[in-house]
């Protein structure tokens, strides 16, 4: 194994703890793995005009356009036309949960943020984040600067996930505060009502955006794999109940399938990309795998 792929593993990243080092070295193990640039294709729209607005440079407008129209239009120019991406992280107390061996699907979604927007910023592609639990907490808005990284991961540092989950709201509240049409990158675990959490989802697409879900979940949340006793505790509500996970994983298997399948449907049948990425997948293994199935579409 190159000694790159270390410092790809999600429990490296937390001993680490520099989360612009860990997206530095993810975005470049990935790209020295995969040899060439993975993001091509990954456009929503290209508009090679638009019409001319008052305050443009007239050295932009395209005059053959306008003897053949005889309209103005100005030439768009690649920093104009390339990809625009929101990416919004769900913070709530549900998301601080990590079994035994693995970080948090908060921290997971922040090193897999921080590598996406790194990748992205460096195709000078413009990128966004926004951070949510019962409310939108942080907003930053779409640029493509190389500057504007170290914003977005110092943001990503400084928050810890806390309060209640409100994805739905929070989402439609994002769908309405997101203006121009791109693509909107969405990282949480759902737990939420699952009808509101699908309408929102909607809503991006009812918007023209592209949607892309990365359904974070730890891999004991899949399996129920918790042991001979356990005691839960509500992250959320700090209600506590103790069992025994044997006993309960029939059932509880059938209910986070039945979960994730719905949800998994529902995204196919509104042309939403859906992931289910657990928190032992090596960085660059959820990327690859996604852009892998991306190019083939």
């Amino acid at each position: 194994m190159q000694d790159y792929r270390k410092y790809l593993k999600p429990e490296t990243a937390a001993q680490i703890g520099n989360i612009e080092l860990i997206a530095r070295l993810v975005v470049e193990g990935f790209i020295t793995g995969l040899h060439r640039s993975p993001y091509h294709g990954f456009s929503v729209e290209f508009a090679e005009h638009r019409q001319y607005r008052h305050g443009d440079e007239t050295k932009n407008i395209d005059w053959k356009v306008y003897a053949r129209t005889n309209r103005f239009y100005v030439k768009q120019y690649e920093e104009e036309t390339n990809l625009r991406a929101m990416i919004a992280i769900d913070s709530s107390a549900s998301m601080g949960y990590a079994s035994k061996g693995n970080i948090t699907k908060f921290e997971y979604s922040c090193y897999l943020t921080a590598a996406l927007a790194t990748l992205m910023i460096n195709q000078r592609d413009a990128v966004g984040i926004s951070l949510y639990d019962k409310d939108i907490n942080k907003f930053l808005p779409p640029r493509s600067k190389p500057s504007y990284i170290s914003e977005i991961l110092k943001t990503l540092s400084n928050i810890k996930p806390s309060d209640d989950t409100q994805t739905a709201i929070s989402l439609d509240k994002l769908a309405e505060r997101i203006k121009r049409r791109g693509l909107v990158i969405i990282m949480s675990d759902f737990f939420d009502d699952k009808q509101a959490v699908l309408q929102a989802l909607k809503h991006f697409r009812h918007r023209n955006h592209e949607v892309l879900v990365f359904h974070i979940l730890d891999p004991r949340e899949i399996d129920f794999k918790l042991g001979d006793g356990a005691n839960f505790v509500d992250m959320e509500t700090g209600e506590e109940m103790v069992t025994i996970p044997s006993q309960l994983r029939n059932s509880y298997s059938k209910a986070v399938k039945d979960f994730i399948n719905d949800i998994r449907r529902e995204c196919y049948n509104h042309n939403i990309d859906y992931n289910l990425i657990d928190t032992s997948k090596p960085f660059d293994k959820a990327l690859r795998d996604y852009l892998t199935k991306r190019r083939k579409m």
